[in-house]
Parts: C-alpha cells; sequence; structure tokens
C-alpha cells in the first residue's frame, strides 16, 4: 500500500516508521506536529516550546531589522513551517528554523521549487530531543545540499557553532555569550549571542 493514495494522516504513531522520501514529501499529515525524514525514517516532534521559539523570533526579529535596513541584500526570511529541504541523496526531508534566501527561486515557484530553492543560510536552535540530529546529520546533510553557511544555536552550552562552507569541508567558529553572529553574506549584520540565549531564560 502506498500511503500517498490513501487518506491515512501521519501522526505521532509514525515516528520512527521507514518511508521513502517519495512517499513521505506529500504524504497528509495531522496537525499539531513537526514532521521530517531522517535518513528514511519518520521524525515526529511535538511544536516548539517557549524557549525555542523566543530564540526564533530574536533571529528572525534580526534578520528583518536587516532587510529594512538594507533592501534588497536579502530575498527571503523563512522559518520551519515554511520552508523544506528535499535531500535525496540523504533520503532526508529537513525544516531549518531559520532559512535565509539571498536570492529568489529559479524556475516554477510552485510547491516543488523547494528542490532547486537552496538558502544560504540554515539556523537550528537546539533542543535535548534534536541536538544528535542538529550536530551530526543536519551538519553533513546541509553540506551535501550546497548550503553556504550552518549555524547552530545551543542555549544549553551557551555557544553558537557557525559552519561555513570551505573547498572540501566545513569551516568552524565557535561563539559565546560576549560574541555575536556575522556572516560576509550579509554585510553589516550582526547579532549578539547574549540577546539570543537571554530570552530562554525569561520566566
Amino acid at each position: 500500500m502506498i500511503l500517498a493514495k490513501t487518506k491515512t494522516k501521519l501522526g505521532p504513531q509514525d515516528h520512527g516508521r521507514r518511508m521513502s522520501l517519495k512517499a513521505f514529501e506529500f504524504a497528509p499529515v495531522k496537525d499539531g506536529y513537526v514532521y521530517e525524514l531522517a535518513r528514511g525514517y519518520v521524525v515526529v516532534s511535538e511544536v516548539a516550546n517557549y524557549a525555542h521559539a523566543a530564540q526564533v523570533r530574536v533571529i528572525r526579529s534580526r534578520l528583518g531589522h536587516y532587510d529594512v535596513e538594507h533592501p534588497g541584500a536579502m530575498h527571503m526570511v523563512l522559518d520551519g513551517m515554511e520552508c523544506k529541504l528535499v535531500i535525496p541523496d540523504w533520503k532526508s526531508e529537513r525544516h531549518p528554523d531559520v532559512a535565509v534566501y539571498l536570492s529568489a527561486p529559479k524556475g516554477r515557484r510552485d510547491r516543488t521549487m523547494c528542490r532547486e530553492w537552496i538558502p544560504d543560510v540554515a539556523v537550528e536552535v537546539v533542543s535535548e530531543s534534536s541536538r544528535d540530529c542538529d550536530y551530526t546529520q543536519k551538519r553533513e546533510e546541509y553540506w551535501t545540499l550546497g548550503v553556504k553557511e550552518y549555524w547552530i544555536v545551543d542555549v544549553q552550552l551557551q555557544r553558537v557553532l557557525i559552519l561555513k562552507r570551505g573547498r572540501s569541508q566545513w569551516t568552524e567558529k565557535m561563539l559565546g555569550a560576549a560574541d555575536a553572529c556575522e556572516t560576509k553574506l550579509l554585510p553589516g549584520f550582526k547579532l549578539p549571542c547574549e540577546e539570543i540565549f537571554a530570552v530562554a531564560e525569561e520566566p
């Protein structure tokens, strides 16, 4: 039975289920959860908690201010519910917490555009359930996909790992609370790490 041809919706009960990328990509899902395909297995997680959402909001807010102050420097900033990255080589479909696109997609702009439209910067905010995936699997997958920079925000360790694309592998830069996230892709952009960490500690 091919799931995509039935009315059966993916839900929490399908966490860990083996599935092809073709079947998963357009499968109907139950609302209220986040779905990804990780190396051919369905991953179902709860919607982000307050601390996670607050960190994403700070990052997007700073990018929004930058967009206003530097019109034309970016094309679009999307969150995990607005974009998806299909990675056939790894049988994965990912939804980064923040995705920065410097230019518009080429060709068709329907729901299949994700196969060609790759973000220049992908940002993941680490949670305990995603820690291994964010640091290992997505590191490999975003490299394969062609992402230029991958930022891993880890409030528990009070650090941000900035991965920049080198000739054959990522180059790493570790930032602490006293540092700021910056990138040559967005000249003049500056996001103090402390701003991200602080909102996660708010009551």
